[in-house]
């Protein structure tokens, strides 16, 4: 099992500057390696993940860093309950290299497993989701979702074999560029995963104090467009799309970044990554 190593975390560093006694919320816990970074830096952190295999990792920072860590054990969509603004809320959004390293999870074709994919480990496995689905909806997920060209047909064949393990799913896909994106496709839908960030976003403004940075990594294009319109959103100045980043938008632009070669070389799943940061206008306490 490869080593988690937290991606464009130097990235994430420099866009958030300064976290000495603020509150940043840390949406992703997974392996808890960006939360370690903010706690050793001096900040408080509340963190979300939803799923339980996190907890002893989270329950270890707990009892490292006493008060100054908070973990939510639920979808970071749930952020939008918290009672007091933050300084920061960080995004570190697909899946993990822990989620795909266990086999038996079942969100690689690399391994034989049931054909699972639930990161909350809770509600509807992947298989269930191919049984409820329609011929036309299975179609629509694997086209929005994994770009699949012959959608259609692929949607058809899966519905029809109603696959119960990755191995099995993955040989009904006779185009090898497939496999990865069928199985990306599915995954997004089962843990409506565009829903939870689209919903997420939606509150970040309201939770945020003024000079408050939002920061999120993303690793594939549907995420990154999410992300990115949502953000080019909130830096247009109201009623004229066609002059973003003044003084009069909601948020500005504060930094981008993609991995550079060293960090491709030593995690090479970080090849996809791209940062974005915004922070919001207005004075600071």
């Amino acid at each position: 099992m490869q080593k988690h190593i937290p991606v464009l975390l130097g990235a994430v560093l420099e866009a958030l500057g300064d976290v000495q006694g603020k509150t940043i919320v840390d949406c992703t816990f997974g392996a808890g390696g960006y939360s370690r970074a903010f706690l050793d830096r001096g900040a408080n952190v509340i963190a979300f993940d939803r799923d339980p295999n996190v907890v002893a990792d989270a329950d270890a920072l707990g009892a490292e860093y006493g008060e100054r860590f908070r973990f939510v054990p639920r979808a970071f969509s749930n952020i939008a309950e918290l009672e007091s603004p933050v300084d920061a809320i960080v995004f570190d959004l697909g899946i993990s290299s822990m989620q795909i390293d266990i086999a038996e999870r079942g969100f690689s074709f690399r391994a034989d497993a049931p054909l699972d994919m639930r990161m909350e480990q809770n509600g509807i496995s992947a298989t269930d989701f191919i049984e409820k689905s329609t011929v036309a909806e299975l179609a629509n997920v694997l086209r929005d979702y994994g770009d699949v060209k012959k959608a259609n047909v692929l949607a058809r064949a899966i519905k029809e074999a109603c696959p119960q393990t990755t191995f099995a799913l993955r040989d009904l896909i006779h185009n090898p560029k497939d496999i990865a994106p069928v199985f990306q496709a599915l995954r997004i839908a089962v843990n409506d995963e565009m829903g939870e960030l689209e919903r997420a976003l939606a509150v970040v403004p309201d939770l945020l104090v003024a000079g408050g940075k939002c920061v999120c990594v993303t690793f594939h294009s549907l995420e990154d467009r999410v992300v990115k319109n949502t953000f080019r959103a909130w830096t247009t100045a109201p009623g004229d799309p066609r002059m973003p980043v003044v003084a009069c938008a909601p948020f500005g632009l504060i930094k981008t970044a993609l991995p550079g070669a060293a960090e491709l070389q030593n995690n090479p799943r970080a090849r996809s990554a791209h940062m974005r940061g915004v922070i919001k206008n207005g004075e600071s306490a």
